[in-house]
């Protein structure tokens, strides 16, 4: 179960990657000052570092067989999908205004960003939902591992 844990870290990762990748490349840490991104970069960036950080303990974790790595990285995770909803929450309303203002290529700049069009606005679908799921499988995965069941 902590190689499945393992594995469903490392694809829910790269979910995020992408989606993080998107958000910087069209704009969204500078759309912080203008107000246009609905996500705090501060909230992006701490969900990102304890994901990393919590994805690093559980390597160790399936290394070292040590019950107390376990659990911090389950405690890790915790914050993590709270700000993950977080996230959830504040991109929901973005993605339904898509349909009102379209996102078009020539309305972007040199820099690959349109100012008033969210950098969120360009996360697909798919990975949003792909990301969320595997990390609901990841949490539960790594909890169901911390408390014994299924062996390690």
């Amino acid at each position: 179960m902590d190689i499945a844990a393992l594995i469903a870290w490392v694809v829910t990762a790269l979910g995020g990657f992408y989606m993080l990748g998107t958000w910087i490349r069209r704009g969204g840490v500078r759309q912080q000052q203008s107000g246009t991104s609905r996500l705090p970069a501060p909230v992006i960036f701490g969900h990102f570092a304890l994901a990393a950080i919590g994805l690093v303990v559980w390597i160790i974790y399936v290394v070292a067989d040590k019950s107390a790595l376990a659990w911090t990285a389950f405690g890790l995770l915790l914050p993590v999908a709270l700000l993950g909803f977080v996230m959830l929450a504040r991109w929901i309303p973005v993605y339904r205004d898509r349909a009102a203002v379209p996102a078009t290529p020539a309305a972007a700049t040199a820099q690959g960003a349109d100012a008033s069009v969210p950098a969120e606005r360009h996360f697909p679908l798919p990975v949003v939902l792909a990301h969320g799921l595997f990390a609901v499988v990841t949490l539960v995965l790594v909890l169901l591992t911390a408390l014994g069941i299924g062996g390690s």
